[in-house]
């Protein structure tokens, strides 16, 4: 019965009610932070399980009322009133169970790579980024770009940026994996598609209790940034490089003048891409988280494709096909692909969790 599985998360928040009244854990603040926290995600999940409860209740008494001759016609219309709540109420309290990612509230580091389609790529890196950039400013996320390598043609090769603001893991977590675009290149005489690649990561941003590397495990290398083709932007070994030894793993920032800047923006790179090759590692391990990701979430996998002539964006992990690309790519009216998305991942995971 389904009101038996809403007895637990109302006993855990009378628990946590319990416990912040405790003197012990009013001068205990980080434990007493978490239990706040945790409550807070609860209070919601709580409100509508009593409602449920009263509602289902309710609909019980009536029900035995209906063969009373007073009172039967007015249960009948309370009934009428009450049932369909029921429904509405079970598939609102369901997505409220599902488990929550803790990532899902952090800041992110995204992450654009060029693949297969030479300058075309490059400039498709540049046309998803200003998709991805308009519809942070919609929802009044900011974003700031920590590091770029300029393609031969315009765009990028490579471009790395900071988004931040309320759920944005969350929100874009999704956006993980290859893309793929199908247009007429400017250069084309002959009016042929090409097909090109770029490869997307979001990685959520972490903070030294999060992920705790030490000194000795960082080899930095300093060398003197250079721009397109070579030439040299400043005559000072500013760039820096840094190696997480025991993983390999690398970031490599030269935007700025100063090399202790570049050094803390490639900090918080390398931090967040050690922190992804764990986060990936477990969800490998876990077959129920990875079913959550809607789709793997490996920079391999292919999950949309932009086909320029016919104005259409296929996802093809939820077989989502719109033909509103011009849209999506100049307004950032990405919540016409996210909305899908999330619906899907929510499904997906009522049914992991048995619900």
């Amino acid at each position: 019965m389904f009101k038996e599985k809403l007895q637990p998360f109302i006993d855990r928040y009378n628990e946590i009610n319990t416990l912040l009244s405790s003197p012990d854990i009013a001068s205990d603040i980080s434990r007493m932070t978490e239990l706040s926290k945790e409550q807070s995600g609860l209070t919601q999940l709580v409100e509508k399980a009593h409602h449920y409860i009263e509602t289902a209740d309710a609909i019980e008494e009536n029900k035995e009322l209906l063969g009373d001759e007073e009172l039967g016609e007015l249960a009948k219309e309370e009934l009428s009133e009450l049932e369909p709540l029921l429904p509405t109420l079970e598939s609102e309290i369901k997505i409220l169970m599902i488990p929550k990612d803790k990532d899902d509230d952090k800041n992110i580091i995204l992450e654009l790579r060029a693949g297969a389609g030479g300058d075309e790529a490059s400039l498709f890196v540049a046309d998803v980024f200003k998709m991805y950039s308009r519809y942070a400013e919609q929802i009044g996320w900011r974003v700031e770009i920590v590091s770029t390598s300029d393609g031969t043609a315009g765009g990028y090769k490579e471009l790395i940026a900071e988004i931040s603001g309320e759920h944005v893991y969350g929100t874009l977590k999704y956006e993980a994996g290859t893309h793929r675009v199908q247009r007429v290149p400017d250069t084309e005489t002959q009016g042929r598609v090409h097909t090109s690649t770029i490869t997307v990561a979001v990685i959520p941003e972490v903070d030294d209790v999060e992920i705790d590397i030490k000194p000795n495990e960082i080899k930095m290398d300093v060398y003197r940034s250079s721009g397109c083709g070579g030439q040299s932007v400043n005559t000072t070994d500013s760039a820096v490089r840094l190696t997480h030894l025991p993983t390999g793993i690398v970031a490599a920032i030269q935007d700025e003048k100063s090399q202790h800047k570049n050094r803390a923006k490639a900090m918080k790179v390398l931090k967040a891409r050690v922190y992804e090759a764990e986060l990936q590692k477990r969800l490998d391990e876990t077959s129920s988280q990875r079913k959550l990701q809607v789709g793997s979430g490996a920079r391999s996998e292919k999950i949309r494709t932009y086909n320029y002539p016919q104005n259409r964006l296929t996802d093809h992990r939820i077989g989502l096909t719109l033909y509103a690309l011009d849209d999506i790519m100049n307004n950032g009216n990405l919540k016409l692909v996210f909305e899908p998305l999330m619906a899907h991942a929510r499904t997906e995971a009522i049914q992991e969790a048995g619900l």
